[in-house]
């Protein structure tokens, strides 16, 4: 994705716009080969979210217990450095009855996932397995307190979540300014961030009543 068209109406002076992943103006049906074209690795069971356009936005479901991740790993000459914050243009259209961080079910109805460096950390499982380099993880939750910063029951070392918006907001189209730069210094007790080597977005309703959707419809990259 090498769009960096930003578009009419947004507030940020273009020059602050890094670079932008926009999942609208697609005619509604499968996600799926667009996804591909784009980079996007499909991860565990990501093509049985459905993944499809519809309403001006990329759309992620289940009906069931499921979980997936969409990630896109960045070239190293793209690199996203001197990434300040995102901006997620987002929502949940029905959440996954079930899920509550604070009692250690950590499904999401939709997560963003930004990784730093290339540094790889454990997982927590055994022999390396799906050791991966610093990431924040901004979420939408319906439980969990707005603002808190959460730890999962693996990677704990070099993963953190953040939940960005609480409470019942089905159907609403929810804009976060997630800041980056200080925030990962803060978690991880580092002098400087790394740039931004990955993104993905992933739907988890694990240990929930499993039916849940989702969008993403735009992040933007800011230096500002």
């Amino acid at each position: 994705m090498q769009s960096l068209a930003v578009p009419a109406g947004v507030t940020y002076a273009a020059d602050h716009v890094i670079r932008v992943i926009d999942f609208t103006g697609q005619d509604d049906g499968s996600a799926v080969a667009w996804l591909e074209q784009q980079g996007f690795e499909f991860e565990l069971n990501a093509k049985g979210l459905n993944p499809r356009f519809e309403n001006d936005a990329l759309v992620i479901s289940t009906r069931t217990e499921a979980a997936g991740l969409f990630g896109l790993r960045f070239a190293q000459q793209d690199y996203l450095y001197g990434v300040k914050r995102v901006e997620i243009v987002w929502g949940v259209n029905r959440y996954p009855e079930g899920a509550d961080w604070r009692n250690g079910v950590n499904s999401v109805p939709i997560a963003v996932m930004l990784s730093f460096g290339t540094e790889k950390l454990s997982s927590g499982l055994p022999l390396g397995i799906k050791s991966a380099p610093y990431f924040l993880s901004p979420f939408i939750g319906k439980k969990e307190e707005q603002g808190k910063m959460y730890i999962g029951k693996l990677w704990q070392e070099g993963g953190r979540y953040f939940c960005v918006a609480s409470g019942d907001q089905s159907g609403k189209i929810i804009t976060t300014d997630f800041e980056v730069d200080q925030r990962f210094k803060s978690a991880f007790n580092q002098q400087k961030t790394p740039p931004i080597t990955a993104f993905a977005f992933q739907k988890n309703t694990s240990n929930t009543n499993g039916a849940s959707e989702a969008f993403i419809k735009k992040i933007t990259f800011l230096s500002e």
